[in-house]
């Protein structure tokens, strides 16, 4: 069972599509919005989850005090069930994120808004210069001060934080998954 760890939505069952997507797990959500509660980043914030999936992240977000997010999905039952899961959270939490049922690179392109927090939970098999060519495509709707999550497979390694004009802050490991952090350069 997927659900909302904390805040005004805490405890708000999320539903999962049944294949096609690789939920982020509780102990790995938890341990992330820990950090992220701990720097206060999320308080107002404009927070961006692409490849969505179920939505899990940025409705994390939203119940914590974000105060607008993009679920980026272009599976469309996957994205059909995002919304289902942002109205859910939105009832609870009186904010409701936006649902795009398409690829993040055409997201990205036609995007005008300005992201204080991203997270990046692409398919393990996605390679290494498609995730750089999203964070480059990312980088320009990025506040300086704006924080990037990358979520993937530990034997994946580092993405390419220098090529898309971001660089790496921290990572961290949970089994097989990782997470690494990064911030636009200056």
């Amino acid at each position: 069972m997927t659900r909302i760890i904390s805040g005004t939505a805490g405890g708000v069952r999320l539903d999962v599509p049944k294949v096609g997507t690789r939920p982020t797990s509780d102990r790995v959500r938890e341990a992330l919005f820990s950090s992220l509660g701990s720097t206060g980043m999320l308080d107002g914030t404009v927070v961006v989850d692409l490849y969505a999936g179920s939505g899990a992240l940025g409705l994390e977000a939203i119940s914590r005090g974000a105060r607008a997010c993009d679920l980026v999905e272009k599976g469309s039952k996957a994205a059909q069930i995002a919304r289902r899961n942002a109205d859910q959270v939105a009832r609870a939490a009186g904010v409701r994120a936006d649902v795009h049922a398409e690829s993040v690179q055409a997201f990205l392109r036609r995007a005008s808004r300005t992201y204080d927090v991203a997270f990046l939970d692409p398919p393990y098999d996605l390679a290494d210069d498609a995730l750089t060519a999203d964070l480059a495509l990312l980088r320009p709707l990025l506040a300086a001060d704006a924080l990037v999550i990358v979520e993937r497979a530990k034997r994946s390694g580092s993405p390419n934080w220098h090529d898309a004009g971001l660089s790496a802050i921290r990572d961290r490991a949970f089994g097989d998954t990782a997470l690494w952090w990064g911030e636009p350069r200056t």
